[in-house]
């Protein structure tokens, strides 16, 4: 049965991924998108105007106080999902927040506190774990096909051609290659092996003081390990394999939306799965918050809030290892 009304978006913070979001939004017949906000008001308008917006603001208090609006996508720079996020709660606001859903674990703690003693939805945009692909691959996962789980490789590098001035330099936004790009590896090591018992961590740091590169080693029970890379100053294939006892899978480039999972048991022929997602894939995520409001949920089963509490702890200590406080600007 089809749903009697739509769930009314907002967008906040209106960049590059913002937009491909808005373009999927448009797929979704249970969405609309009445507002989007920026500090720039022309950028609001001709955000608006390109994605069917009804209202575009030039503050994002405007957006967050609007009372047609049901949920806001928060898409601005790290450093502000924290305060936006806890605005949007304390006006009744559902939320879906870019990951790094906090810049640190106390952060991320009073977002999700906040969130349940008032009862309003709140997700961290961890797209990934909603893509078609990923959910057959944890469906491999769970059934054993390769036995136990050895050892797990993920990375996830680009050749950044920002300037230093830019937000993914920019220490005071939250900038660094952990928690734009690394955040996905280490996502997969959390889901598939838990938090790790110890870690080696070996970063190069920039002029700005954030990490260019991360090269993390997970270590957990019976001598399994993860082996986890993120960089913002080189490409690599960004891909995830995990080996175990009876063969391996793997998710190809790249890994955090794939479309193609290989299938390896020892002693049978190679399986490739193909599985495409809609839109940019940010659909999936979109359609799992809106099937949240209309249960009357507030956390997502797929994404719930306690992984988002687990994950930011895992990557504090990361920046503890590499001396990396933002904090200190």
């Amino acid at each position: 049965m089809e749903n009697q009304r739509k769930i009314i978006w907002g967008i906040v913070g209106l960049g590059k991924i913002a937009a491909k979001f808005a373009q999927d939004l448009l797929l979704s017949h249970d969405s609309e998108l009445f507002a989007v906000a920026s500090r720039d008001t022309e950028k609001a308008l001709i955000f608006s105007e390109k994605f069917n917006a009804k209202n575009a603001f030039g503050s994002y208090d405007e957006l967050i106080n609007h009372p047609e609006v049901d949920v806001v996508y928060i898409a601005t720079p790290h450093s502000l999902h924290y305060e936006l996020t806890k605005k949007c709660l304390d006006s009744g606001k559902a939320v879906l927040c870019e990951k790094p859903m906090g810049l640190d674990a106390i952060q991320v703690k009073e977002m999700v506190d906040l969130a349940r003693s008032k009862k309003v939805f709140l997700m961290e945009g961890i797209w990934t774990r909603l893509i078609p692909a990923t959910k057959t691959f944890l469906k491999l996962m769970d059934e054993n096909s390769i036995g136990e789980i050895k050892h797990v490789r993920a990375d996830f590098g680009f050749a950044s051609t920002e300037s230093n001035n830019s937000r993914i330099f920019n220490k005071k936004l939250g900038g660094g290659s952990l928690l734009d790009v690394g955040i996905y590896p280490v996502y997969v090591s959390l889901l598939l092996l838990g938090e790790p018992k110890s870690m080696q961590v070996e970063a190069e740091m920039t002029e700005t003081g954030v990490d260019k590169s991360c090269s993390m080693i997970f270590s957990y029970e019976n001598r399994v390990l993860a082996n986890l890379f993120s960089s913002i100053g080189e490409q690599t294939p960004t891909v995830a394999e995990v080996i175990g006892t009876n063969g391996s899978i793997k998710l190809h480039s790249r890994f955090h939306h794939p479309k193609k999972i290989t299938l390896n048991v020892n002693g049978e022929a190679e399986k490739t799965i193909e599985e495409e997602y809609l839109g940019n894939g940010y659909f999936h995520e979109i359609e799992e918050v809106n099937s949240c409001l209309f249960q009357g949920k507030t956390e997502s089963d797929l994404l719930p809030l306690d992984v988002s509490l687990r994950l930011s702890r895992i990557l504090d200590l990361v920046k503890k290892e590499m001396n990396l406080d933002y904090n200190d600007v």
